[in-house]
């Protein structure tokens, strides 16, 4: 298969759909890679790496989409990509479509066969793909909020984990999966005051063996979350429903009650956000304020460490890309995981948390791939 890899355009993407060596993994099994040239510059990866791997350079985006069979990226097509999709490609990257029905109807409209990194699952009902990206912004929220906290970027002026004889902040991470987990690390590794809300009583009871007296958990009432709320300095929003849109917890009524300076930040953006006044920054100007309050709002946080980031995900998205390349469609409907990843197929919704969100038909994979 061609497989082509072009240059991130979102706005301060620095991460690449495939590493060099991703690349080399897809020649040394018999497809082509072509590769928008500086593709990989944000990983200090240049052209000659990827030629070294077998992939050729071509000298646009418009001549990657025209010449490959499948397109891997990392954040969600934009409108001068989406366009450029055609029937017969696959499209293989993140989407978060519940919130963007701009970019659905993008999709449907190109007739593409679009698979979600986020979707797509494994054996122990987990996402192997959003995973790597979950636990880079869990570990970046507290740096951002850390930073966001300190009073020249308009936050309460409070260190993270205090000093001898001065508290320390307290933080409230909603959420207690994966990005909450790796929020919780980087907190208690910094010395603050962690609390996790979830509404699973078995997985508040794993994150009490793994932090011990070290964190606080809660059950995730409404009650229990505004309390939590009310007496935080930094709010981490880690909420997570595979596919649909992010319910929101931290109403606006919340805001003018809670502590002046104190910091919002939603890792859920990506999918809506999880808080009421919550909307989409980026990395050139990731905070803004309301009744108070410092919200960070940054739809693609792990890209502010693209070379992290971009060999984390590789390293989970390659077997199934490289299953892909091998077999197109037919992956897709011999594999139920990669069939959960698929949410656009020839014009027709394939994602049941998708087709909710935006009020639109859903087809099950099994059925538009004539699965037997």
């Amino acid at each position: 298969m061609r497989v082509g890899v072009p240059k991130e355009i979102k706005n301060n993407e620095f991460r690449v759909g495939l590493t060099p060596g991703a690349a080399r993994e897809y020649v040394s099994r018999g497809h082509e890679v072509f590769v928008e040239t500086m593709a990989g510059s944000g990983i200090g990866a240049d052209d000659a790496a990827y030629e070294a791997a077998g992939a050729k350079v071509l000298a646009t985006a418009s001549e990657v989409f025209e010449t490959a069979e499948m397109i891997v990226k990392v954040k969600e097509p934009q409108p001068t990509e989406w366009v450029q999709l055609r029937e017969d490609q696959i499209l293989y990257t993140y989407l978060h479509l519940a919130p963007d029905p701009d970019q659905t109807k993008g999709l449907l409209e190109s007739g593409c066969t679009a698979v979600a990194y986020e979707t797509v699952t494994d054996n122990h009902g987990g996402l192997p793909l959003l995973a790597p990206m979950s636990e880079v912004a869990g570990r970046l929220s507290i740096q951002c909020a850390a930073t966001a906290l300190q009073k020249p970027n308009g936050g309460r002026g409070i260190l993270m984990g205090g000093v001898p004889g001065v508290l320390p902040a307290k933080v409230v991470i909603i959420g207690g999966g994966v990005v909450g987990t790796h929020a919780a690390k980087m907190a208690v590794g910094l010395g603050a005051e962690v609390t996790i809300l979830d509404r699973s009583l078995p997985r508040l009871r794993e994150l009490d063996d793994i932090f011990g007296a070290s964190v606080k958990t809660a059950y995730s009432t409404g009650e229990a979350l505004e309390e939590a709320v009310l007496a935080a300095d930094a709010v981490i929003g880690a909420v997570l429903i595979p596919g649909a849109a992010a319910p929101k917890l931290v109403t606006r009524d919340m805001l003018p009650r809670m502590k002046p300076g104190s910091v919002l930040c939603d890792v859920a953006i990506d999918q809506g956000g999880c808080f009421e006044t919550s909307k989409a920054t980026t990395h050139a100007d990731p905070t803004y304020e309301i009744d108070g309050v410092v919200h960070y709002c940054v739809a693609n946080m792990p890209g502010a460490v693209p070379l992290t980031s971009s060999y984390a995900l590789n390293n989970a998205t390659l077997p199934f890309g490289l299953a892909l390349a091998a077999s197109g469609t037919t992956a897709i409907a011999s594999d139920p995981h990669l069939r959960n990843g698929l949410n656009v197929h020839k014009g027709r919704i394939t994602n049941a948390a998708v087709a909710e969100a935006l009020n639109l038909e859903m087809n099950a994979a099994e059925e538009v791939l004539k699965v037997a």
